[in-house]
């Protein structure tokens, strides 16, 4: 009965992990009840971008921001962010990542806004995940 339970305890909580891919075009992934985080590096375009789906559409706003939430916090901005997908995906792209992974490795939290909306993923577990990904941006890996 003991083992029973276990198992059942065990099976029924969702897996909050981060997760790298390393294809065509590097892909570190997250999802959760709050959101699906999704960050990609493609070498041929030499691009970043980091998509976040909600199971709701985004409300608009013109300043999206990521907070990050522990030993190294920081804040960062931008007006440069789309909404797709009837309204579920933020995406962002850029040239360079480096604030982000820095963010997403070394912190706790990950609290993305977006005019009076707030939608926070949690980062436990992700440095090897974000370490990975990062070989692979650098083409170390693939």
């Amino acid at each position: 009965m003991l083992r029973a339970l276990l198992l059942l305890a065990l099976t029924a909580t969702p897996v909050l992990a981060w997760e790298f891919s390393p294809r065509d075009v590097c892909e570190l992934r997250h999802k959760e009840a709050a959101a699906d985080v999704l960050i990609t590096y493609d070498p041929g375009a030499r691009e970043y971008a980091i998509a976040v789906t909600l199971n709701r559409p985004w409300l608009p706003g013109s300043v999206f921001s990521i907070r990050f939430d522990g030993p190294r916090g920081m804040k960062i901005s931008t007006e440069r962010h789309r909404i797709s997908e009837g309204g579920k995906t933020l995406t962002v792209k850029d040239r360079g990542f480096g604030n982000v992974l820095n963010g997403i490795e070394f912190n706790g939290t990950a609290t993305a806004l977006l005019g009076e909306q707030a939608v926070t993923v949690t980062l436990d577990g992700a440095g090897p995940a974000v370490r990975a990904f990062r070989a692979c941006a650098d083409g170390v890996g693939v």
